[in-house]
């Protein structure tokens, strides 16, 4: 006898702790610490210390292990891209999502329906990650942080060959370019080496540890010094990275005449580049801008869209507009400026 497939929303609940699935007893990126976690990316909003069980990528176990320690989680099972695990007659896989390193969407068939929770995502080619792998589902959760279509990202290159070409106007001032320790850090160093500059990059102490993660995860970064080793002079003409909070507090003083920048999608905001006293925004995102998240949606031809974490009216909107079944699921606890 046949039997229709089971709706999403009978299987896939939202709970204090964050979304859960009841055939599979476990939450993706948990707001809470919770029996059993599937987590999609190391960011601290997404990555949560304190679960009892966390399966996710070999590259985000790793992550969390560097950031959490013995917190990370009492069990890790490290699941690679692909690889199939059933569950109580749910079957479960992760593929790439091209926002980090070992990045994830969650990909779960259960009678007949199949959710894809997508974590955060890009679309465009990153030398860091694997790029996203976009799949055919009934229900897709989209996150939506440029969720408005003020939001276009331009080409990564156009806004390095800016930090290249300050650098060659204003060759006696320091570079300090504010970046995020996980992701942003790692792949504007690559760009950069993409773009043909070969000059070691300082790095300050907060953006080490997992620099040579992703080294060892076998993602070429060319050299790095860090920057605490170098004497002020020496620092004339470089490109130094550092936390964005770094940027303009005490430790920038000691840099040889600082020139500010920061790497971030939200540069796109005069308003946010002029409060964080930013001289040079470069608008180089490890989101989905507007275009990308709405030709996604389109792509994986879901016939229902949860929209979480960001900008979700106006993508609901959107997809709406198109003739999905759209809502907003308003999930607390995701940080936008982690990006």
């Amino acid at each position: 006898m046949y039997s229709s497939p089971a709706r999403p929303e009978s299987w896939i609940k939202t709970t204090p702790a964050g979304l859960y699935c009841e055939p599979g007893g476990f939450h993706i990126d948990p707001l809470l610490p919770v029996p059993r976690a599937i987590v999609t990316h190391g960011h601290g909003d997404h990555a949560r210390p304190g679960n009892e069980r966390v399966l996710a990528t070999p590259g985000t176990i790793a992550i969390m292990q560097s950031r959490y320690g013995e917190l990370a989680g009492g069990s890790l099972q490290p699941i690679d891209y692909g690889e199939p695990i059933a569950i109580d007659g749910l079957g479960v896989r992760l593929l790439p999502a091209g926002h980090v390193l070992g990045s994830a969407q969650i990909v779960l068939d259960y009678r007949g329906a199949r959710v894809v929770a997508s974590g955060d995502y890009k679309r465009r080619a990153d030398p860091t990650c694997a790029p996203f792998e976009p799949c055919n589902c009934d229900l897709f959760i989209t996150e939506a942080t440029f969720g408005l279509p003020v939001f276009r990202h331009p080409p990564d290159q156009i806004e390095i060959d800016k930090l290249l070409h300050s650098l060659s106007l204003f060759p006696d001032r320091c570079h300090v370019v504010g970046v995020y320790a996980l992701g942003k850090c790692q792949r504007v160093l690559a760009l950069l080496r993409r773009a043909g500059y070969e000059e070691p990059v300082y790095l300050h102490g907060a953006l080490m540890a997992l620099t040579e993660l992703y080294e060892r995860f076998g993602v070429p970064l060319g050299p790095v010094l860090p920057w605490a080793d170098a004497a002020r002079e020496a620092l004339k003409g470089r490109i130094v990275l550092a936390p964005p909070s770094a940027t303009t507090d005490r430790w920038s003083r000691r840099l040889s005449d600082p020139l500010v920048a920061m790497a971030s999608g939200w540069m796109r905001v005069r308003q946010r580049a002029k409060a964080r006293g930013v001289e040079l925004p470069l608008v180089i995102s490890d989101h989905a801008d507007w275009d990308e998240l709405t030709a996604t949606i389109e792509e994986v031809a879901a016939a229902e869209v949860w929209v979480t974490h960001g900008r979700e009216e106006a993508l609901v909107h959107y997809a709406t507009q198109k003739g999905y079944r759209a809502r907003a699921l308003a999930l607390a606890g995701f940080e936008e400026d982690e990006e």
